[in-house]
């Protein structure tokens, strides 16, 4: 909370205190504690629980984030090398979100890999020895995969795209356009938003179960945090396209948008990997449409 004192005569930003850590901190607890009550049927409540910790973690991040943006636009705290820091910090988060996908992608391959695994017979015997597994014998578990020259393939292309338009509004802004940059975005955030419906689509149509098999449940995790990315991102880009409205970005200050851009592109790279390895290299026979 920076509006607190007059600017240092530095160049590096000391953040006053806030509230907002022992808030959320508070409000993820609640929140954990609701899920798994409600999860494990432990008390009536638990929902309740669980919905008043999203509330309390929404308005942390809402009021954290305020406060972040008067420090750039208002108090000026974000100097060049407060800026250097915080880009050191978007990096390392982006390294954290890569190693989180690729524990994801070790519990694919480390089943496809070797689905005859001698010590693994119980694994062998529920994939019929080969990847991607033989249908399950009752017919509900896994029928098939998907195809992925169909909605997979149109997926890529959307996200291709989005990446192409989340680069021109970049430009735009660097060159000082303020239209081009907010018409960038509006095409960013509609293509994200028409990925997260296909994708939705393409789960209701799965021929496989996320429960009871282990070629849902590795499709689903992967490619469902992918999808929470996908929706995150788009909030964030959204979140830009306001600011740009309100006239907060400049052609030599505008982090909050170089970093949604960064993790943009970030969210395109993991689902080439993702379309590469799991929907065509571990593709097998789809289903017909």
């Amino acid at each position: 909370m920076a509006d607190g004192h007059a600017k240092p005569q530095h160049d590096y930003h000391l953040v006053d205190p806030s509230p907002w850590p022992i808030i959320g901190s508070i409000s993820a607890f609640i929140m954990a504690v609701g899920a798994i009550g409600w999860m494990h049927h432990m008390f009536p409540g638990a929902p309740l629980v669980f919905a008043a910790g999203v509330v309390g973690v929404l308005y942390t991040m809402l009021s954290w984030w305020r406060d972040v943006i008067r420090e750039a636009e208002h108090g000026g705290y974000h100097t060049r090398v407060v800026q250097i820091s915080h880009r050191y910090g978007m990096i390392l988060f982006i390294a954290s979100e890569v190693m989180f996908f690729v524990a994801w992608f070790w519990a694919y391959f480390g089943t496809a890999l070797f689905p005859n695994d001698i010590h693994q017979v119980m694994r062998g015997e529920l994939l019929g020895q080969v990847w991607p597994p033989a249908p399950s014998p009752d017919g509900v578990k896994f029928r098939g995969t998907f195809d992925p020259w169909h909605l997979p393939l149109l997926n890529t292309l959307i996200l291709l795209t989005s990446g192409t338009t989340v680069t021109w509004a970049h430009h735009a802004l660097l060159h000082g356009d303020r239209k081009g940059l907010i018409q960038g975005l509006w095409l960013t955030i509609i293509l994200g938003a028409f990925f997260t419906c296909v994708q939705g689509y393409e789960y209701a149509h799965a021929a496989f179960t996320y429960s009871g098999h282990i070629y849902g449940a590795t499709f689903f995790m992967a490619t469902g945090f992918h999808g929470a990315h996908v929706l995150i991102g788009t909030i964030f880009l959204t979140v830009c396209l306001i600011r740009a409205y309100a006239g907060h970005f400049t052609p030599t200050q505008h982090l909050g948008f170089e970093f949604a851009a960064w993790y943009w592109h970030f969210v395109d790279v993991v689902w080439l990997f993702l379309f590469a390895c799991i929907y065509v290299w571990g593709g097998g026979t789809p289903l017909p449409h």
